[in-house]
């Protein structure tokens, strides 16, 4: 071969190489460059567990203050009252309900003894239960029991605090009284808000049964800072 068609071959070689590497490195016409698969969608959260039932348990009318996840605060709603309290000519009523008791104060503002029939009076409780009221002295051992009236002497005054009946727990041969706590701290707490509680209270007052009927709303759960 003459040195004319050796360089001509070798100069076709190096074209068709620049070609190829060409064709390589850039797009075809008509066509974009492939672009990164798009990231997945992120699916909705699942909806949060309910939350399991409370497992706290307060000693008498002890709080759980310590063991709590939230603050909780409520109104009183039959009869209204913003102080919660009520009075009429025979007695005057003032209520603290708490997350574990609804604790109250009686002043018998007559000069002659009324009593608290306890067998009588019912309570409701945040789940729209009805059932027997225990109160600071009520003991597992005498639920199914009949609880002696409670007395108020003429001009006296009497605190106690009460939870439902159903609420006692087994103290294991100790003398505690112990509950579940009326409202939830922990937890199970936020499924309590707007729920309504109270008590039916009567009293025999000169032999003759009256009944005073008292409702309270968790107004609102709080979370504790953390």
């Amino acid at each position: 071969m003459s040195t004319l068609g050796r360089f001509g071959a070798a100069a076709l070689a190096a074209i068709t190489a620049v070609a190829l590497l060409s064709g390589c490195a850039s797009t075809p016409a008509g066509k974009s460059a492939p672009t990164a698969a798009p990231a997945p969608v992120p699916s909705e959260a699942a909806p949060a567990p309910e939350p399991a039932p409370s497992t706290l348990t307060v000693v008498g009318a002890g709080g759980v203050a310590g063991d709590a996840m939230y603050d909780l605060r409520f109104t009183q709603t039959v009869p209204p009252s913003s102080r919660f309290n009520f009075r009429d000519r025979e007695l005057s009523f003032y209520f603290r309900p708490g997350p574990d008791v609804l604790n109250f104060q009686i002043e018998n503002l007559q000069d002659r003894p009324v009593w608290i029939d306890w067998e009588r009076s019912v309570f409701r409780d945040p789940l729209g239960r009805t059932g027997k009221v225990a109160h600071g002295t009520t003991r597992w051992s005498e639920r199914y029991g009949v609880q002696a009236p409670t007395q108020i002497a003429g001009l006296q005054s009497y605190s106690d605090y009460l939870i439902p009946m159903d609420f006692l727990l087994d103290p294991a041969g100790t003398p505690d009284q112990l509950h579940r706590p009326l409202i939830p701290v922990d937890g199970g707490a936020p499924s309590y808000t707007d729920r309504e509680f109270g008590v039916d209270l009567v009293f025999l007052i000169e032999q003759q049964p009256r009944n005073y009927s008292f409702r309270f709303k968790v107004a609102s759960v709080i979370p504790r800072p953390r």
